[in-house]
């Protein structure tokens, strides 16, 4: 029997284990300088709490739920410091070598995401690569169903060394290295990005339901946090309804159904894999949406237990059926799929299994081994689902892109948000770095609703006026030899959009460091200067040009379109030649452009209408395609902004 002291003695030893602070808070963490500090964490509910920084200190009292916060008074840049909790109880808690200085939110998708150790001149970067004063953090990669207090695996704050930055977020890495070449603070970098991800899983609910038309998945998403089984079937309900609306579907073909017409299902190989290793032409290099289905049979014991039904991976996204009832769909190609199944869903006899999968690049289809395709059951038994073989069958090649669960890690909604931002809670950030769009290319008009929603959501949790350095999208695929719509083009478009409509954000224009044949170009210095010099004139208000020439106006003067440019370093030159190139006339119509001659006079550019198009000139379109050539920069190196104006009359 332990003497009371002794129980006293192991009652605190087990207080003092207990954390008390946010895991953001922890050992060579940055917090914002120059305003103040916002801090939590868990502690007993009702428990009282001294926090202290400096030597400043404050209390706080822990909610009926142990959750705690405080807010530490202003420190300018300065450290390393000591961040200490004390509880009533006599647990306590320290973090130590606390920096302050500027911190900085990194997000978006995978050129956001790309490591140090993908760019250029890996050795030489990285070799001597030690800065205790540039921090980094990077958030663990989850979607979620509904906002999360903490992060899905343990973080750690690093500093800049060989060994740390080669696996760091090379735009955000970069933009600090060269930002404090002017702003002389210690820099915190927080990388919360995914590869693939489109815009709407970094949105929060509220923000998406001002947006407007998402309704429908935020309700079912919101189900699915309760209840996942519930919320699958319901929109396998959604998904069966957008079937049926194509025009390109017979009326009553429903492939997920047991009662469905056998028509146009084929033997699928025994070996499933890449569908595009058949043999089959029609799918040789088809990417679209492919029907997979097969039967099963089981006894009245094993219809009656509970089971999971396990499909191996699917490459990319898969929509799935049992008896006719929606029962999962999850995205990611090296993703096992494992849905637990309805009571009483299954029968005795034979069981339905369909599968429609949705491949968007290169290789698709069920590409788990046979033994990852099985159906399990509660007493632990299970049953192989290819012993019956697997048919298959296509999809009409125009059919477009059917909606995709909410609850998707990269392209469903609110889903990274939930899991990556949200517990970042009240974080002190000095500004946000954004790239991504990818993703979303050929959706522009509904891209800058979002974009503009997002930019919202990110003040109303961070700072009403949060700077948002908005990277430019890059250039990716072949070079245009005539004019065309590009999806790339607009998103680049909403993008300057966006910025230019709000004082605290800036764009990076990034069109002329892309590279063609790969969509993650390894030249992410150059872009980290952009950032830093957008920085430096949006957020710490120095007088220099952010991103380079933007349009103002195009004007039409006699027989010639005159475009005027504002922030110009020097003067405007055309790199390679005498003439401007990457300009284009349109009218009103798509599909309306033709290239136009340039000519350079008096800090405008010229366009001429010798050869008008046939349906007259209402706009100017400048370095619009998915990967251009363009030529137009000013002295300071910077290339001109891509963009499309409609073109004015001259009021002479």
């Amino acid at each position: 029997m332990l003497a009371p002291c002794s129980l006293l003695a192991v009652s605190v030893a087990q207080a003092a284990d207990k954390p008390l602070l946010d895991p953001l808070f922890q050992d060579h963490a940055v917090v914002q300088r120059d305003r103040a500090i916002p801090v939590w964490g868990q502690a007993s509910p009702g428990e009282s709490l001294k926090i202290a920084l400096d030597g400043k200190t404050v209390s706080s009292r822990a909610g009926a739920d142990g959750h705690w916060q405080a807010s530490l008074p202003a420190l300018p840049a300065g450290g390393p410091y000591t961040l200490s909790v004390i509880a009533a109880d006599g647990s306590s808690q320290t973090a130590k070598d606390i920096l302050v200085g500027d911190v900085w939110l990194c997000s978006g998708q995978s050129n956001m995401e790309l490591q140090v150790r993908r760019t250029l001149n890996l050795n030489s970067e990285t070799s001597g690569a030690n800065n205790d004063r540039i921090r980094m953090l990077t958030v663990p990669q989850t979607g979620a169903s509904a906002p999360q207090d903490h992060f899905a695996a343990p973080v750690q704050w690093k500093s800049t060394t060989p060994q740390n930055v080669p696996d760091f977020s090379a735009t955000c890495y970069y933009f600090a290295r060269e930002l404090q070449k002017t702003v002389d603070v210690p820099m915190g970098l927080i990388n919360a990005s995914l590869g693939g991800s489109r815009i709407e899983p970094w949105l929060s609910a509220q923000a998406l339901r001002k947006v407007g038309g998402y309704d429908e998945a935020l309700d079912t998403l919101a189900l699915h946090a309760k209840d996942p089984q519930a919320a699958a079937a319901q929109w396998g309900t959604f998904w069966a309804k957008w079937w049926s609306r194509q025009p390109q579907v017979k009326k009553g073909d429903e492939p997920w159904n047991p009662a469905a017409s056998d028509a146009g299902w084929k033997a699928a190989p025994k070996t499933l894999v890449d569908y595009q290793t058949w043999g089959v032409p029609e799918l040789a290099s088809y990417t679209g949406m492919l029907w997979y289905r097969t039967t099963v049979t089981l006894t009245k014991q094993q219809a009656a237990q509970d089971a999971t039904l396990a499909i191996g991976n699917v490459d990319e996204i898969d929509q799935t059926w049992v008896n006719g009832r929606g029962v999962g769909s999850s995205s990611y190609g090296g993703s096992p799929r494992i849905y637990r199944l309805p009571h009483g869903l299954l029968h005795a006899g034979k069981n339905l299994i369909v599968i429609n999968d949705l491949n968007t690049y290169l290789a698709g289809g069920m590409m788990g081994p046979s033994d990852t395709r099985v159906l399990k059951f509660a007493d632990g038994s299970s049953v192989p689902l290819d012993t019956n073989g697997w048919q298959y069958r296509e999809v009409p090649r125009d059919i477009g892109t059917p909606p995709l669960a909410p609850w998707l890690t990269v392209s469903g909604k609110t889903t990274l948000y939930n899991g990556m931002i949200a517990p970042l809670g009240h974080y002190a950030f000095r500004g946000a770095l954004w790239y991504q769009g990818e993703s979303n290319t050929g959706e522009a008009d509904q891209y800058r609703r979002l974009l503009e929603a997002y930019r919202g959501d990110l003040r109303a949790q961070f700072g009403a006026k949060l700077p948002l350095l908005i990277v430019q999208l890059s250039s990716y695929g072949p070079a245009p030899t005539k004019p065309a719509e590009s999806g790339w083009a607009g998103v680049r478009e909403a993008e300057r959009l966006v910025a230019a409509e709000d004082p605290h954000s800036a764009l990076a224009v990034a069109v002329d460091i892309g590279e063609r044949y790969d969509i993650h170009p390894a030249n992410k210095q150059e872009l980290g200067r952009r950032l830093a010099r957008a920085a430096r004139h949006v957020v710490y208000g120095e007088s220099l040009s952010p991103s380079g020439p933007l349009p103002v106006a195009a004007t039409r003067e006699g027989d010639t379109v005159a475009v005027s440019f504002s922030d110009v370093t020097g003067k405007l030159v055309a790199y390679s030649s005498n003439h401007p190139i990457g300009f284009e006339l349109c009218g009103t119509q798509a599909n309306s452009c033709s290239y136009a001659d340039a000519d350079l006079r008096d800090g405008k550019v010229l366009l001429h209408l010798d050869t008008p198009p046939a349906h007259g000139i209402a706009r100017v379109r400048y370095c619009w395609a998915d990967s251009p050539f363009c030529t137009l920069y000013d002295e300071a190196g910077l290339p001109a902004v891509p963009f499309q104006l409609d073109i004015t009359s001259s009021p002479h």
